[in-house]
């Protein structure tokens, strides 16, 4: 159990863990207002993805009381794997209180462990504190030696 003034514990997500993890990102979207597929579809789509080498999950907590949902890549500019950091949540009762830094630190952790050496994220320009949470633990918007924002663009492709 994961009890007041308690570090929940970090660990890796398998199959079993797919209904935790997807209720645990509808909730994220739901917080924002962000459209969410039910719960149970996107149960179905992390077992799937969980089976494989490309997408991985890190639960906070006994019951999970946060989550970091990672996609990795090929990429020609990198040997390992490029990391993206799909979605990190923390419920609400629980931030402030270092467990959304622990779980991003578990991630890299995993990341180096299969051979990556860069993690992406895309931050909403106006996510509130996001911003300032990943500058603190040392990401950036800029290449080195810039001082332009980086943009992100992106098209979904209908049928």
């Amino acid at each position: 159990m994961t009890g007041a003034g308690e570090r929940p514990t970090i660990r890796l997500a398998g199959t079993a863990d797919a209904d935790i993890v997807a209720m645990l990102l509808h909730d994220f979207n739901t917080e924002y207002g962000t459209p969410t597929p039910d719960v149970g579809v996107l149960a179905g789509r992390l077992r799937r993805l969980l089976a494989g080498d490309m997408t991985l999950a890190l639960v906070a907590g006994d019951p999970a009381v946060g989550v970091a949902l990672l996609t990795l890549r090929t990429s020609v500019w990198y040997a390992g794997p490029v990391a993206t950091l799909d979605e990190l949540y923390v419920a609400p009762p629980l931030r402030g209180r270092g467990v959304g830094g622990r779980l991003l630190s578990a991630a890299e952790d995993e990341v180096r462990r299969r051979g990556g050496e860069v993690v992406e994220i895309n931050v909403d320009g106006d996510d509130g504190g996001a911003p300032r949470f990943y500058r603190r633990h040392g990401y950036r918007n800029t290449e080195i030696g810039d001082d332009v924002p980086l943009l992100y663009f992106f098209r979904e492709l209908g049928p």
